[in-house]
């Protein structure tokens, strides 16, 4: 069989971790690709998540996974280059002295791209990596139930929206809860039912679809959303059901993980991070919480990343118990020509 390297988790998708220097505006180096959306971490203190892209631009300012405040234009990213981006002179937050700080990162289409037209709404802006399954776009809210263009040309599993002109939660649609459904990321809160945030009704190969709720359409508020599409041998969107015990639940992705985040659906747990960088043995002993601001804990290993998935290595209900677990994986593999993933690294 014949295999091409595909190499997406470092053309598409990188993890960085540096160590501040309390010097600003400082450029981080190394991302691997033009890093479109960048989302960072002080691994030591007890500070909030900072999401930059790179569609709203460098003047928009910053929003926070683990709080529904609005966009907060204090902080702001510099720029966005070929392989680095520059954090702005106020992003203290994320470069103390001496502190650990990781940042995830991903590639759209490499700039801020243009109007998609296909929703009846037409996004402000649009920036598409079809390869890798992602897209960022920029659209204001009508009140009234309506459908968004993500460019994608595959109906992708996960659409994440972020109302950013007033304090709401984000809105997570995803595929393995259904349409009528949704979970918030800034929040421990379980698998919920409304048709108002995605309309009931499930993305196409063209548009995703937003009903009247302020969490995704308000008439003439801002959002963002960021829509991910499966990718054989470099993401998968996913569930599983746990087992309660230390020989925990295995979870096949076909691919190597770097990055993992998962969430219990059925008991409010927080939202848990883990990479393959801040943990360069197939143990992940280094945990960060999507929904909280908390510093890293470590573990001797909550779960074990292994060549072609991941495998549970704790007891904790937060990702291990008898019930629904969602998750996102991203990663790096070889995929034949049958598009059948070579686990073997």
């Amino acid at each position: 069989m014949a295999y091409t390297t595909i190499n997406k988790s470092t053309d598409y998708f990188n993890t960085v971790t540096f160590t501040g220097n309390g010097s600003l505006p400082r450029a981080i180096t190394g991302v691997g690709h033009q890093p479109d959306f960048v989302w960072l971490k002080d691994r030591d203190t007890a500070y909030n998540h900072q999401l930059y892209d790179i569609v709203r631009g460098t003047s928009a300012g910053v929003l926070y996974s683990n709080t529904s405040s609005a966009e907060d234009s204090t902080y702001q990213m510099s720029s966005f280059d070929s392989d680095e981006y520059t954090m702005g002179s106020q992003m203290g937050a994320v470069n103390e002295n001496n502190k650990k700080i990781v940042s995830w990162n991903w590639k759209a289409g490499g700039g801020q791209g243009s109007s998609n037209t296909d929703g009846s709404i037409n996004t402000t802006y649009t920036s598409v990596n079809t390869t890798a399954g992602f897209s960022i776009s920029t659209y204001t809210g009508t009140g009234s139930n309506a459908t968004i263009g993500h460019g994608l040309g595959v109906a992708p599993k996960i659409v994440i929206v972020k109302n950013r002109t007033v304090t709401k939660s984000w809105g997570m649609y995803n595929k393995n809860i259904g349409a009528g459904n949704y979970l918030a990321l800034d929040t421990t809160a379980t698998t919920a039912s409304t048709s108002t945030l995605w309309n009931s009704t499930d993305p196409t190969n063209t548009v995703f679809s937003i009903g009247t709720s302020g969490w995704t359409n308000a008439s003439g508020q801002n959002y963002v959303a960021y829509c991910f599409a499966e990718k054989a041998g470099y993401s998968k969107f996913g569930s599983y059901t746990g087992n309660g015990n230390a020989d925990g639940t295995f979870v096949y992705t076909g691919f190597k993980p770097t990055m993992l985040i998962l969430k219990n659906t059925q008991t409010a747990k927080d939202w848990n991070i883990w990479d393959t960088k801040r943990d360069l043995s197939n143990g992940a002993k280094h945990l960060l919480y999507v929904s909280l601001n908390n510093a890293e804990s470590s573990s001797t290993a909550y779960l074990d990343i292994l060549s072609n998935g991941f495998k549970l290595r704790d007891t904790n209900n937060k990702w291990n118990s008898a019930e629904n677990f969602i998750y996102m994986a991203f990663g790096q593999s070889l995929v034949g020509s049958n598009n059948v993933p070579c686990t073997a690294r």
